[in-house]
Parts: structure tokens; C-alpha cells; sequence
């Protein structure tokens, strides 16, 4: 293989990392309690946990799984909570005892638990109490043994008020009783490599049935190792205070503000409700946050937040984007209130998730998501599957020691994941420039095809969103006689402002070439949106 284009661009990073530095994630986690046994690892609700504390209370909690309920190495174990302080002391307890973390998203529907539950053949679910509804709509469809509940005061020294756990789930356990002090302790800690699963992650869902990305502890060291090599000095050993508003089941959270973070002694602001604007923004002045990570309408919501400029950014060395791409507008709004980039990321559920990032020694925004990361190949393929050209565009492929092994008991799904080579196939739209940053064109469904010529709907959006008094937009494609599809943008208005459909498409008129102006716009109070943030085009295709 020649060199590829990123290499030089690395400068003082690192070209390739140790994926087994540690020979599990407990390995890496159990190391970071014992070094920063003092300092403060979570605050929530106003409360806040030690280091030793979440060592403690986890193990706590892993000794109740493997005596009282069984719970060992390989049994899958569903986590369904937004970010509470208990999540980290389950999580941790799970791992500790080689069992496989199983995401799930508080917010499903009751179809949707009901089937990641007996995919994964789930043994026990941790789950909180304003979810419980839901799970005891499907609970007898499942193959399930033991419900644990939870309170947002789990793990905190006082309790704090929320729902009640559903009636119907009879005999479920609470969490509070399970960490009271006088519990044990001591538990059987298994041989665990890296090979050893850690997580099934679930797609999405947006192309078929969802399916459990199978992640192993390996998997988790390399990405951790690889992001901070190429973050390097940006990231300070025992003084970084991250916000943590991205969601933990998600895998992107998960890495970096979880595990990554958890490792390097960081204090962590574990925020349960992301939609509340102002106790964010709360959050942001009393943390002095060092890091911040989010998805691009999470930014630009904030970035448009007046009271935004109420807080002190001085501390602040890192803005992470990822989930969705970064538009330039919402990255310019936000360094004019923090005086930092977006640094834009790219990734998936299968790769752990982080594929390439850009660096913090960029200057500007460049609108890419930047080096992939150390250890990490990519190639961008056309539909025969041969190597486009430096500067085409093309499949993104990936390989690297953060790529999963395959779906969860979907060995046809798997085989067709992969290339003949055994690179990942991410049904992403790429393109390498010259330095060797990569930018994302879109989604191979999703691009559109305009009288021959092949449109991409990130584009659009991006120009559409720069113009005066737009907030966010989506572009779809729509039948039309004449050109066989034709672009519809739907725009949401910033608050204050009164477009005109006339005035986008003359602003896009002007930036845009002929065949990729909007046809038309919809002028909408909202635009639908998954629970990390990303526009669901699919739906607008539906009501287009």
C-alpha cells in the first residue's frame, strides 16, 4: 500500500497506537479509580461521585449480578437510562464482570424494545423509572429474568424526586437498595481479553431491521488510544472537565466523554435533559468546562441561545462535533460566542465509533471531519469496488483495530458489511483533498439525481443555512416530471425572522448552480430529529 495522503498531515501524531495497551477497558478504567481516587468523577443533580466512590458502588454492584442474580461472563445486560449519575457505576459494574453491555434508548417504543431485547437475548435490564411504562408493555414478550429500576439519585448521597416505577413490572429491583451501604462488595473478577465482547451497539435502524453492532473490549482500547493520539496536548491528564449532554447509550458519548475521559481523571457534568436550553447553559457556567462534545443541532441551538454569552469559555480547549454533519454557519456562530472551532468527527456504531476527526492544530473550519485517526486505513471505492482517484469521491471503507467483528448473530449481514478485504463498508459518500482530510458528500441513499446530475443533500443544506434568518434546513428529493427529481428544502425560521420561500431560493440562486437550487421550500416550526439530534430526511421524504 503507498502512503496514504493523511500521514504527513500528522505532524507530531503518532502513525499507528497500541490497541492493546490494556488488556480490556476494566483494565483501563480500574487504573484511572486507583490514580484519581480523590478527585471528583461525576457531578449530578448538584451532587457529585469520587473516583473511589464509582469504584466502590460498581463493585457494589457487580457483586449483587454474580451472587444474588447469576450474572457472568457473556450474558448480555440491557442499560436503558439518560445520563444519570447511576449509569457509570452500572456500566462499570456490568464490564466488571465480563458480561456485554446492551444500549437502549430510554425514549424507544415499546416495538423497538420489545425487539433489540430478545435480538440480544437479554438477560436482566437496567432501566429507568420513567421507562418502565414502556418496558411493561413488552416485558412478557421477552426472554427477560431480573428488572433492575432506577431514580435520578441513584449512587448520590441524597435522593432526587422523579417518576414511580410502573406498577405492572412486579418484582423488579431498585438500584437504590442494591448500592445501600452495608451491600457487598467483593466479587469473582473473570479472565477478561480483548477479544471478550463489551457492547452491542444498535444501528439505527434507517435501512432495515436494527441490529447489534458486536464491540469488543479491544475495540474500545484502540479508538480510546487513537483519539487521544491525535488529540495529544489538547488533552491534560487530571484537569479536564467535560459537559457531558450527548446521550451515554450512544456510542459516541460513550467513547469519548465516558470512557476516554474516565480514563485521563476528568470531572464529568452528567446532564439528564439536554433539551432544557437554559439549565444547559446553567451548566456551562458553573462547570468551567474544558470540553464540550455535540451533534450539530445541539451546537446551533446553543449557538443562537442568548444567554450564551453569559458564560466564560476562557477554560475551553475542545468542541467536538460528530453524529451528523457540522454546518460552517453553526461553527462560525459558535467560535464567535467560545472563540474555538467545531472540531468536526466521523464515525459509526460499528467502528467504536470514531473513523477520523480533525485535529486540534487546525486554524478554520474546513468543513471536512478531518485525519482519520492513527492505526486507521480508509479508501474510497466506486460501485465496482476499485479505488477511486486522490480527490474523487467514493464508498468510505475503513479498517482498523476499532472495526467491529460483525452483527450480532446476522452472519449474512456481516459478509455483505465488508469488502472482499475486509474493510468495512460504510455506506458513506467520501473524498479525500490533497493534505489528506476527509469530507463527507452524504449517504449513498440519500443523494439525488437532478436531470443526470448527482446531488448531495449536505451541500445544500450548508449553503442554505449560512443565509439570513435560517436556523436549520433539510433537502430531499421529490419526483418531478421534468428532470426526474427536484429539490425540496424545509427551513426553520430563527426566532425574530419572517423568510420568504423566495428569499432562500435566491440566496441559493446565487451560490448555487442551476440544478442545485431548491425547486422548493417549505417554511416549518420544526424539522424531525433522532434523540441524539440528526434530521430525519426519511420523514420529510414521507410527508413531501
Amino acid at each position: 500500500m503507498t502512503q496514504r495522503p493523511w500521514i504527513p498531515s500528522y505532524g507530531n501524531v503518532p502513525a499507528q497506537i497500541n490497541a492493546d495497551a490494556y488488556s480490556s477497558i476494566v483494565e483501563l478504567l480500574e487504573q484511572a479509580m486507583a490514580r484519581y481516587s480523590d478527585k471528583t468523577a461525576f457531578r449530578s443533580f448538584g451532587q457529585s461521585l469520587s473516583f473511589s466512590e464509582v469504584d466502590r458502588l460498581s463493585a457494589r454492584f457487580a457483586a449483587f449480578l454474580q451472587h444474588e442474580l447469576h450474572i457472568g461472563k457473556g450474558d448480555r445486560i440491557a442499560v436503558m437510562m439518560p445520563n444519570l449519575a447511576a449509569f457509570p457505576v452500572v456500566f462499570l459494574g456490568i464490564v466488571r464482570l465480563g458480561a456485554i453491555q446492551v444500549n437502549v434508548n430510554p425514549l424507544y417504543t415499546a416495538r423497538e424494545l420489545a425487539h433489540q431485547l430478545n435480538d440480544a437475548g437479554v438477560k436482566a435490564i437496567v432501566v429507568y423509572d420513567g421507562s418502565t411504562a414502556t418496558l411493561a408493555e413488552v416485558v412478557d414478550q421477552t426472554v427477560l429474568e431480573h428488572i433492575i429500576t432506577v431514580s435520578p439519585g441513584d449512587g448520590l448521597a441524597a435522593p432526587v424526586a422523579g417518576p414511580a416505577p410502573d406498577s405492572r413490572l412486579v418484582g423488579s429491583l431498585p438500584l437504590s437498595d442494591i448500592l445501600r451501604e452495608g451491600q457487598p462488595t467483593n466479587y469473582s473478577a473473570p479472565v477478561i481479553t480483548g477479544d471478550d465482547l463489551l457492547f452491542l451497539q444498535y444501528t439505527g435502524g434507517t435501512t432495515g431491521v436494527s441490529k447489534g453492532a458486536c464491540l469488543s473490549h479491544r475495540n474500545l482500547v484502540a479508538n480510546t488510544e487513537q483519539f487521544k493520539a491525535l488529540m495529544g496536548d489538547s488533552i491534560r491528564a487530571g484537569e479536564e472537565v467535560v459537559v457531558t449532554a450527548l446521550p451515554l447509550y450512544h456510542i459516541f458519548a460513550l467513547m469519548v466523554n465516558l470512557i476516554s475521559y474516565f480514563s485521563v481523571g476528568a470531572e464529568n457534568w452528567l446532564v439528564a435533559n439536554p433539551r432544557d436550553m437554559d439549565g444547559l447553559i446553567d451548566t456551562f457556567k458553573q462547570s468551567r468546562l474544558t470540553v464540550f462534545t455535540g451533534v450539530n443541532t445541539l451546537y446551533s441551538g446553543l449557538a443562537a441561545h442568548p444567554r450564551l454569552k453569559e458564560v466564560d469559555f476562557s477554560n475551553l480547549r475542545l468542541s467536538i462535533g460528530g453524529g451528523a454533519a457540522v454546518i460552517p454557519a453553526t461553527s462560525a456562530r459558535w467560535k464567535e460566542v467560545t472563540g474555538r472551532l467545531i472540531l468536526e468527527g466521523y464515525g459509526l456504531s460499528e467502528t467504536s465509533p470514531i473513523l477520523s476527526i480533525n485535529p486540534p492544530f487546525v486554524s478554520e473550519f474546513s468543513g471536512t471531519t478531518g485525519l482519520p485517526l492513527p492505526s486507521t486505513d480508509i479508501k474510497l471505492v466506486d460501485e465496482a469496488g476499485n479505488e477511486v482517484p486522490l480527490g474523487q469521491p467514493g464508498e468510505i471503507c475503513a479498517s482498523g483495530p476499532q472495526v467491529m467483528r460483525g452483527y450480532w448473530q446476522r452472519p449474512e449481514s456481516t459478509v455483505t458489511a465488508f469488502t472482499p478485504d475486509g474493510y468495512f463498508r460504510t455506506g458513506d459518500v467520501g473524498v479525500f483533498d490533497s493534505r489528506g482530510f476527509l469530507k463527507i458528500v452524504d449517504r449513498i441513499k440519500d443523494m439525488i439525481i437532478v436531470s443526470g446530475f448527482n446531488v448531495y443533500p449536505n451541500e445544500i443544506e450548508a449553503v442554505a443555512t449560512a443565509c439570513p434568518g435560517v436556523a436549520e434546513c433539510a433537502c430531499i428529493g421529490v419526483p418531478d416530471e421534468k428532470t426526474g427529481e427536484a429539490l425540496r428544502l424545509f427551513v426553520v425560521n430563527q426566532p425574530g425572522k419572517t423568510l420568504a420561500q423566495q428569499d432562500v431560493i435566491d440566496y441559493c440562486r446565487a451560490l448555487l448552480t442551476g440544478y442545485k437550487v431548491p425547486k422548493s421550500v417549505s417554511i416549518v416550526e420544526a424539522l424531525p430529529k433522532s434523540t441524539v439530534g440528526k434530521i430525519l430526511r426519511r420523514e420529510l421524504r414521507d410527508v413531501a
